[in-house]
């Protein structure tokens, strides 16, 4: 029986479980920024650059850790995988808000609610599962219906580039807006990476 539980193992759990809760209130922002008027949203994009700089820290932390420890919790290459993933989130989510208030978008084209919507919900099921690497207990659940809604925001996002496309819009607004969607696409798929890398660990662990 592998031994597991030594007091430098334990600190990734906690550090993986604060790099999501950060995610978390990344896609609150999100949330924030529909509906929200030009210096809510300067506003919205200050605070979400804080929320990526804390996240930028938060696996600058477990690299850390993981080059100073001598024993992980499991395979090396996974923590790094999984710590990469979530910075991934974070980054993409502060990419769209901040391209957001660059680009000076008034109204972002209807549908990017539910983008924004799939992404809360995986936030909160990645934060969730977070704590439950420590007994690699109830997982599978989380997997599954993050992939499940990765496939739900390729849908929406192929509707909104059929939407954008449709001539109602401007070529120029038309570029700004499809690398918004594009960017919010790539946050759903980088939930996706965690969550089949935390498969990956578990099928590993069992």
């Amino acid at each position: 029986m592998r031994f597991r539980l030594t007091p430098r193992e334990t600190s990734f759990y906690d550090m993986f479980a604060a790099s999501a809760d950060n995610i978390v209130t990344g896609s609150r922002l999100l949330m924030e920024l529909l509906g929200a008027d030009a210096s809510a949203k300067a506003e919205i994009a200050e605070r979400m650059r804080a929320a990526e700089h804390a996240g930028d820290d938060a696996t600058h932390a477990i690299f850390h850790q993981l080059n100073s420890s001598f024993i992980t919790p499991f395979d090396r290459e996974d923590i790094y995988s999984l710590a990469s993933s979530l910075d991934d989130i974070m980054d993409f989510m502060e990419e769209a808000v901040d391209l957001v208030v660059l680009y000076q978008v008034d109204e972002l084209p209807k549908g990017v609610e539910q983008q924004i919507e799939v992404l809360s919900r995986a936030a909160d099921l990645t934060a969730e599962a977070m704590p439950n690497l420590r007994t690699m207990d109830n997982l599978t659940e989380y997997w599954i219906e993050v992939n499940r809604l990765e496939n739900q925001a390729d849908q929406i996002h192929r509707k909104l580039l059929a939407q954008l496309f449709n001539g109602k819009y401007d070529a120029m607004e038309v570029l700004k807006l499809k690398q918004i969607v594009d960017v919010l696409e790539e946050a759903a798929d980088a939930f996706e990476h965690v969550a089949n890398t935390v498969e990956t660990i578990a099928v590993k662990e069992s």
